[in-house]
């Protein structure tokens, strides 16, 4: 039950000085005989005394119960570590000992490990404490609910919020006060731990009985034979169960038992003749039960009889009444919050893929919006930034420092692969949407398998820094990972960085003017061919860092950013083409309603993204230009 308590408690115990116990070898030397052969129903006082004598006797009885205790031929009881044998009572070494060891039985051994764990809840090391609760809590006794509530207050407030907690959760389940059962599951109303919904699901466990009136017992509710929980077979299957009624016999059986029992044209003293009465056929095999030539078997009449007899209850197997209405009140409660908990839980997924969303989107959202060019190579940056802090992870051991030299090499290697790929292909397709679509869908193909050739076609682990391992948990039921909450952080961060260059600097003013009007732009002294370069190679660049964050979670392979680009081209249509806000609302929307399909249909994730595409589809037949579309000369042009 607990045997890293047990081991814990006879290792600290045995490096005790050695020293003699009189407290302790009065009460070996009185109750030898019960320590050789006990009783699980007389051992409990004689563990009680043993424990009161101080460390020596609960070193005693962790080895009694780790069953390391043997005794000699002169009767003294020796603690055995392997070859090493301990007096129990002096703690003196005993070399060349060889004693009968001691094989207490389980229920024995549950009484001591219950006094061993009463004793550490007052151990002064607060770590002994800590686990004495744990185990506890894990497989809680009614002697432990005892020995909580005689332990000394809890300094520690921690420690005495965990023990409050685990002595109400004993309380809800052994107390023999109602009152006290009833006040406990009043006290933590509305929690929605797995330990208190586990507590109270024995208390609301109901059974199905068949009486002729209503029993004395804490009834649930009285069934209605007919009804869709409780239709005419389940009545019939309880009364056979409780022996009111014989196994029912159904028409093919008795036709068959009536056949084989023909003697002289007639079954049972009933003609042949009349057997096409069920009346008559029910006569016969009666006649041939009293008889013995069949086993005893329940007509339909006589089922129809039992039933009309008897009211059939679901009955609480606890008895108190008053505690059943306290845990159903407390149980419905948990399910409310429950529910709305999983909500805020469902909710913190759907932010998380939506940050994942709009950071691989919004490079697709610039280059796009800008430049009205299509690139199918998005998804290849995303996966060249992931391979970027491999590489830089293989060359840097610290994570964290390989974190930080990842991100903005990723945004420099696709940069500069972005701008070779404006510079060689896009711009010689300006204005030519299909023939662009063709080329950057060939470049992405090409690039996927350069990757393969390079890192081959296994995946390649890019690790998180310890510091993002694990996820910030709330409660059992809202949790999120410390990863997608670092990249929901990189993605308000890129979209501050967005904002301030679109805003505040230069290029962002003619990156705007160029999207506005190029003509006009250009006849101000504005390079429309540099700052579409410089566009392309922002949103390249960009698509690299998130592939740094997505590799983190993802596995790195050379079809990764495959599984992001369509995402990311609905998340701008339908947010909006050329308008960051409309991409982080595409983001939120995809994101949110992926999350709630999946929910909805766990099983089958295929179907999320079917249902996706036919919502998109619909949508933009409503909305064409996105939930916010821009508008002015931006939308003219």
């Amino acid at each position: 039950m607990i045997r890293p308590l047990i081991a814990l408690a006879l290792t600290l115990l045995l490096a005790l000085p050695a020293s003699a116990n009189p407290a302790l070898e009065a009460v070996v030397a009185e109750n030898l005989d019960q320590i050789e052969n006990p009783s699980r129903r007389t051992v409990e006082p004689l563990v009680a005394q043993i424990a009161a004598t101080g460390p020596e006797g609960l070193a005693l009885l962790a080895a009694w119960a780790g069953r390391a205790l043997g005794v000699t031929d002169d009767g003294r009881l020796l603690i055995v570590d392997g070859d090493a044998a301990t007096d129990a009572v002096t703690g003196q070494p005993v070399p060349g000992a060889d004693p009968k060891m001691l094989r207490p039985n389980s229920g024995v051994r549950g009484i001591i490990e219950s006094a061993l764990v009463a004793g550490e809840i007052s151990s002064p090391d607060p770590a002994r404490r800590a686990a004495a609760l744990a185990s506890i809590a894990r497989d809680g006794t009614a002697e432990h609910l005892a020995a909580l509530r005689a332990a000394p207050a809890e300094a520690d407030p921690a420690l005495a919020a965990q023990r409050d907690r685990v002595t109400a959760l004993l309380a809800i389940r052994f107390d023999p006060d109602p009152a006290a059962r009833v006040a406990a599951i009043e006290a933590m109303s509305g929690d929605v731990g797995l330990d208190f919904r586990a507590a109270l699901n024995p208390l609301l466990a109901t059974t199905r009985v068949a009486a002729p009136a209503r029993p004395d017992a804490n009834i649930a509710r009285e069934l209605t034979v007919g009804e869709a929980d409780f239709p005419r077979e389940a009545a019939i299957a309880l009364l056979t169960s409780q022996g009111v009624l014989q196994p029912r016999l159904t028409p093919a059986d008795q036709r068959n038992a009536l056949a084989a029992n023909i003697v002289d044209g007639s079954v049972g003293g009933v003609p042949v003749a009349e057997l096409s009465d069920p009346a008559a056929r029910d006569r016969a095999y009666e006649a041939l039960e009293a008889s013995g030539a069949v086993p005893p078997a329940a007509t339909e009449a006589e089922a129809e009889a039992a039933i009309d007899a008897h009211r059939f209850f679901e009955i609480y197997a606890e008895p108190n009444s008053d505690v059943t209405d306290a845990a159903r009140a407390a149980q419905t409660g948990a399910q409310v919050r429950l529910a709305a908990m999983t909500g805020i839980d469902l909710g913190l997924d759907a932010l998380s893929l939506a940050s994942i969303y709009f950071l691989a989107a919004i490079g697709l959202a610039v280059t796009f919006g800008v430049m009205r060019v299509i690139n199918m190579a998005h998804g290849e940056f995303i996966m060249m930034g992931a391979y970027t802090g491999y590489v830089v992870q293989t060359l840097v051991a610290d994570r964290t420092l390989s974190l930080v030299l990842a991100l903005p090499l990723a945004f420099a290697v696709t940069f500069g692969a972005g701008v070779l790929l404006y510079r060689l292909v896009i711009r010689h397709l300006a204005h030519r949407p299909l023939e662009t679509l063709l080329a950057t869908f060939g470049v992405s193909i090409a690039l996927q398998q350069l990757a393969k050739n390079i890192f081959g076609t296994q995946a390649r682990p890019l690790t998180a820094p310890a510091w993002l391992e694990g996820a910030i948990t709330v409660n059992d039921v809202i949790s999120i990972s410390s990863i997608r909450v670092a990249i929901f952080v990189l993605a308000l961060l890129f979209l501050g960085l967005f904002l301030f260059i679109m805003k505040r600097t230069r290029l962002g003013l003619e990156v705007r003017a160029v999207t506005q009007n190029p003509g006009m732009a250009a006849s101000m002294g504005i390079n429309p061919d540099r700052i579409a370069m410089m566009t392309f190679g922002l949103g390249s660049g960009i698509a690299g860092i998130a592939g740094v964050a997505i590799g983190l979670f993802a596995q790195v392979t050379s079809e990764l950013g495959q599984h992001y680009i369509v995402q990311s081209f609905m998340t701008v249509v339908v947010g909006g083409v050329g308008n960051i806000w409309g991409t982080l609302a595409g983001a939120a929307l995809i994101g949110g309603l992926s999350k709630v399909i999946e929910f909805l249909n766990p099983a089958n994730t295929l179907a999320a993204q079917t249902f996706m595409i036919l919502f998109i589809i619909i949508f933009i037949q409503f909305r064409p230009r996105g939930i916010i579309p821009q508008r002015g000369r931006a939308a003219e042009a």
